[in-house]
């Protein structure tokens, strides 16, 4: 059942959506070449805890940590280890927080030093794709016109969207109704109305759209070895134009 939220839980919601912004961008200034990945795992939680929330997935269905860390062919659900970030690499963060009964949650794809211009593209194709999806979360569309605008242009530029993993609803709960899928039809999937509240989140792979699972059961790699590009933000559902909750403005300025 999807559960529509007041404008007083929508803030809420909000207060959560930019303490993730705030922590993704706070890792974001540790992203160098050398940094574990444990390290930057650390700070997430420090910087969560201190703001007055928990680290959302720490626990969750037995998720050993703070942050889904995925390094370049891992596309989501990575695990934080002794791993030393290289220069080139490219590093989803996926972030979760829980305040005052509520949930957030977005993700960041992040350059380590210089990478490709193929990686380059990869990362602005996906977060390109994840705003052509937003526009289209207004009353009277349809899920499925959210994941053909992301399907469509990411495959027109020659890469591949992921289909085992999709959006979804947020609220009190992590996960909620609808699933909002990357790939799809115009017109089909559950109608959207206001007060919806739900996470976009394209993962788009360099090559195949298979993908591996891992023995550990969490994390998903891309089956051909080829990376893979992850982004996030939560939206509120209006009638007149997608209300954005996080936000990248605060990654993309160093400004927090």
């Amino acid at each position: 059942m999807i559960k529509l939220k007041t404008k007083e839980e929508i803030e809420v919601l909000r207060e959560n959506a930019l303490l993730v912004s705030k922590t993704l961008a706070e890792v974001g200034r540790h992203i160098v070449p050398g940094v574990t990945t444990l390290e930057l795992d650390r700070i997430a939680e420090t910087y969560i805890r201190d703001n007055g929330a928990e680290p959302a997935f720490l626990g969750y269905g037995g998720f050993p940590f703070t942050l889904c860390i995925s390094v370049n062919d891992v596309i989501v659900h990575g695990f934080a280890s002794d791993y030393r970030l290289a220069d080139g690499d490219i590093i989803s963060v996926d972030c979760g927080t829980f305040y005052k009964g509520y949930y957030g949650d977005s993700a960041y794809t992040f350059p380590v030093g210089e990478i490709s211009d193929e990686d380059k593209n990869l990362l602005r194709v996906t977060k390109e794709s994840l705003f052509m999806g937003i526009e289209r979360a207004v009353t009277g569309n349809r899920i499925g016109d959210i994941s053909y605008e992301i399907q469509q242009f990411v495959e027109k530029n020659g890469f591949s969207v992921v289909r085992e993993m999709v959006g979804h609803g947020i609220g009190k709960k992590l996960h909620e109704s609808p699933e909002v899928p990357n790939f799809g039809k115009r017109g089909d999937g559950k109608r959207l109305q206001e007060g919806m509240v739900i996470c976009i989140e394209p993962m788009v792979n360099a090559g195949s759209r298979s993908v591996h699972i891992h023995d550990d059961g969490w994390t998903l790699s891309t089956a051909d070895k080829k990376r893979s590009a992850h982004f996030e933000l939560m939206v509120a559902v209006t009638s007149d134009k997608p209300m954005i909750l996080s936000t990248f403005e605060y990654i993309e300025s160093k400004n927090i």
